[in-house]
């Protein structure tokens, strides 16, 4: 949470990695509900443009 604070101070945000855990989801969905991390996504794409999606992200410049 520490490391959270500072990039919301600076502007600069911070980034989580998480594992496959069923208590780390628990902690990380309280985290979203009370607004405390805020998911971005710049862009949505329907599971038909799948290609399209991985050519967006390998581009550099999709955000979230």
């Amino acid at each position: 949470m520490e490391d959270f604070e500072k990039g919301k101070e600076t502007g600069l945000g911070s980034f989580l990695f998480m594992r496959s855990s069923g208590q780390q989801l628990g902690e990380l969905t309280k985290l979203i509900e009370a607004g405390i991390i805020l998911p971005v996504m710049d862009q949505v794409f329907p599971l038909s443009e799948i290609n399209e999606a991985m050519s967006y992200i390998e581009s550099g410049r999709a955000k979230g």
